[in-house]
């Protein structure tokens, strides 16, 4: 069976100063039309208590400035805030109403359509054609399949002073057969190492936030020093957010091949449902739980063993996988405590390492929810 996938390509740009100008312009309008429509829906419902339907045309006779930039940017401003109405609507206790873009606090960025071909890769790649802004030098990192169809195009002025291009392309594929899991792994998330396998492997998470922390501290110091919104003072921020974006793509990159290799050596990957920010917050390990990533790396397992003809299976975050005795099923409520961190089951005898053991048990619980 045939079905359409997106998939999308991120590209570094190099636009000249006309270009980089119209960008920020396009990016100021776009979060000037999402706030003023918002601000408009919301003094329509205090005065009618009805919903207001508005679009960014409505408000070109009075900004006359939004008709330099691509339109197109402006209408999915106008989808990024039904989108936000739709969640809040859905799911009003646990999503928050819409709120304002802040100039230095949104995403400095914004999304356009491909309509007839307006937006186009040209010279082998070396340049994507966009509206308004006509042919920008871009570097591609990964030949594009001729199947592959453009659908839109995200800008993106990052923090560390770069332009980004995030190409979404859709293609058609074939879903794998269904088959039946031969090889399953458990995987027992840990604040130092990322996980602990049912096999007794661990990753050697090489903790790349904490091998930045002293020189970031230093630069953080030095920002504080410095007149705010100096010359100097920006110079300083782009600096720190370049080490930030180093230990991020180093980290995804981790990420990445070692969900490749979980997901070329077993069928079926077993994790635990945990929450990953309330441990953070609740047992004092913020920094090491949001430097390792495991919740990305699920999710990369997640879309990786889909496309192989895998799957992930969720076990439930109350399932006392570190109480359990593997071998006789023995429940040691003295494991509660994190500094146990081998123990001797009182039954049987058998002497346990608590991640392994805690892996194990995710597996077979795993492998009992397939059957």
């Amino acid at each position: 069976m045939q079905v359409k996938r997106h998939v999308a390509v991120v590209y570094r740009a190099y636009p000249n100063r006309g270009q980089c100008a119209l960008i920020e312009r396009t990016i100021g309008c776009a979060r000037f039309v999402y706030n003023q429509m918002l601000a408009d829906r919301i003094e329509h419902y205090k005065q009618t208590k009805e919903s207001l339907r508005n679009t960014p045309a409505q408000y070109k006779d009075r900004f006359p400035f939004l008709k330099e930039v691509d339109s197109m940017a402006l209408c999915n401003a106008q989808l990024h805030l039904n989108r936000a109405y739709s969640r809040f609507f859905k799911d009003p206790q646990h999503v928050g109403f819409p709120k304002f873009k802040a100039k230095h606090k949104a995403k400095p960025s914004y999304t356009t359509n491909c309509i007839k071909g307006n937006i186009r890769l040209e010279d082998d790649g070396r340049y994507l054609r966009l509206p308004k802004l006509g042919r920008v030098r871009v570097r591609q990192h990964k030949r594009i399949p001729d199947d592959r169809v453009l659908k839109s195009v995200t800008v993106q002025h990052t923090r560390s002073g770069k332009y980004t291009m995030t190409i979404l392309f859709e293609y058609e594929t074939q879903i794998p057969e269904p088959r039946a899991p031969k090889y399953f792994v458990g995987l027992d998330y840990s604040s130092h190492d990322l996980y602990v396998s049912s096999d007794a492997e661990k990753p050697d998470y090489p903790r790349f936030y904490r091998r930045t922390e002293q020189c970031l501290a230093r630069e953080q110091r030095k920002l504080s020093h410095m007149q705010e919104q100096s010359n100097n003072w920006y110079r300083q921020k782009t600096k720190i957010a370049r080490l930030h974006e180093r230990v991020r793509n180093t980290r995804r990159d981790f990420l990445h091949k070692t969900a490749n290799k979980l997901v070329g050596q077993y069928d079926c990957v077993c994790v635990e449902d945990l929450n990953l920010q309330a441990v953070s917050q609740s047992l004092k390990l913020g920094k090491s739980t949001m430097d390792n990533g495991f919740g990305l790396l699920r999710d990369m397992l997640a879309y990786k063993l889909e496309k192989h003809g895998g799957c992930m299976v969720k076990i439930d975050r109350f399932y006392p996988s570190s109480q359990l005795c593997h071998d006789c099923g023995y429940k040691n409520t003295d494991t509660k405590n994190l500094s146990v961190r081998e123990w001797d089951c009182p039954q049987c005898g058998v002497h346990h390492d608590r991640d392994v053991n805690a892996a194990l048990n995710i597996r077979d619980e795993g492998k009992r929810l397939i059957s």
